[in-house]
């Protein structure tokens, strides 16, 4: 009695088409269906039929598979049938070039623009969260893109045509972002073995560059005056970290975010100074710098002292990802006093710049220096972070009783005369 092998194979006619493939029914034990050269379908008893090629390699006998059917049909099979064998004829290795085919596809798809995106992110962290955020929100528009892509099929045209998209929304700045950033994760590619070339490189000078606009700032002392008391206003509306923040913002010449993660340990009521190393030149000068705190200055961080003196920020929110003020506070609050477009956060170091150099009469040195921004004596050597600090609280306690004076509308003297 035949059994179910034999009758299997006998039931197959000797021409093989796409239907009898489809015909084929499975037996109790696995049995194949022969095309000639080696190639045939095995017949499994789960009913799964797989495309095998059988060969021999350096007098060994190996088995390569093609792929199941109908997933791959028969004139698939037939056609990867004859490259195995050119390859065969050619002394390579049909199971090795598949094993080399492979790595090289798990390579482009460990090594997408995505996927190095992800990787910089870990290997090379920001700072705060909020650069973490910007980061993101930028290369996000690249990822769009062309995320998927290999970073070494990625080119300069690619890129350049993201950076358009916002340059022709009227985002410069922006686009010029996007650029600068695709950049750094090219150069983190080539820094370690995945890429030669940086495609950004050849796009410079390829568009405008972003115009650069000061800040929107008050500077008019009369105007200072009226935006003084428009922000004493603020008391009866807003949380006290943003009050005490608006409050404190005119008095210190920092930066927005320089004031909002403010650290208690910085801050020495004893010497009234506030010592920290600002994170926009850290990796540039690793130095302190000193803030002189007026009387002014001292009474409103007492005041948030009461409140948040065991945490370690000054304006505590632990809320926020960064655990202090948020970066839109400040800036939510002038707008809601009606000076959107006319006075910004940043514009409290634009307006000290220019009102205590023209109507007090300060040394430009001694402003920049207070700043934060890196001056030299007549030797070219940068000035230590501690010159000239009885000079810089003189300076920041005047400035402190100046804006006082303006705020109730008071005649002013130039501080030169009453030197």
């Amino acid at each position: 009695m035949d059994d179910d092998k034999s009758v299997a194979k006998r039931d197959i006619p000797k021409r093989v088409t796409h239907k009898t493939l489809e015909a084929a029914k499975p037996a109790a034990k696995a049995y194949p269906i022969a095309l000639g050269n080696g190639l045939k379908l095995q017949v499994y008893p789960n009913g799964s039929k797989l495309w095998l090629y059988r060969y021999r390699f350096n007098n060994k006998a190996n088995i390569f598979s093609i792929g199941s059917f109908p997933d791959v049909t028969l004139a698939v099979a037939k056609d990867k049938h004859k490259e195995a064998r050119d390859l065969l004829a050619s002394g390579i290795d049909p199971n090795r070039q598949k094993k080399v085919k492979k790595q090289a596809g798990k390579f482009k798809q460990e090594n997408t623009f995505e996927a190095m995106v992800s990787e910089w992110t870990i290997k090379k962290p920001a700072k705060t969260a909020s650069t973490a955020r910007g980061n993101k929100r930028l290369l996000l528009y690249a990822i769009k893109a062309f995320g998927n892509l290999p970073i070494s099929e990625i080119t300069p045209p690619m890129v350049l045509h993201v950076c358009d998209v916002k340059r022709d929304a009227g985002h410069i700045e922006t686009a010029n972002r996007i650029k600068i950033k695709c950049g750094q994760i090219f150069r983190y590619a080539i820094a370690t073995g995945r890429l030669t070339v940086d495609p950004t490189a050849g796009l410079r000078g390829s568009r405008e560059a972003p115009q650069s606009t000061p800040h929107n700032a008050v500077i008019k002392p009369a105007e200072i005056g009226a935006l003084l008391r428009s922000l004493d206003t603020y008391q009866d509306r807003g949380q006290i970290n943003t009050v005490c923040a608006l409050s404190l913002a005119p008095l210190v010449f920092v930066r927005p975010g320089e004031l909002r993660g403010a650290r208690w340990a910085d801050i020495s009521f004893e010497s009234a100074e506030w010592r920290y190393t600002p994170p926009k030149t850290r990796n540039k000068t690793a130095v302190d710098l000193i803030v002189p705190l007026s009387r002014q200055s001292i009474d409103i961080l007492r005041k948030l002292q009461a409140i948040s003196g065991r945490f370690e920020f000054v304006f505590n929110a632990p809320g926020n990802a960064e655990g202090f003020l948020s970066s839109g506070a400040v800036s939510s609050a002038l707008k809601r006093l009606g000076y959107k477009g006319i006075m910004t956060g940043h514009g409290f170091r634009a307006m000290a710049r220019t009102v205590a150099r023209e109507e007090l009469k300060f040394p430009a040195s001694l402003l920049e220096m207070q700043l934060g921004h890196a001056i030299k004596d007549p030797n070219g050597r940068a000035y230590d972070r501690t010159s000239f600090l009885p000079e810089r609280h003189q300076m920041m306690q005047a400035w402190a009783d100046y804006l006082d004076a303006l705020r109730t509308g008071a005649d002013v003297v130039s501080i030169s005369r009453t030197a």
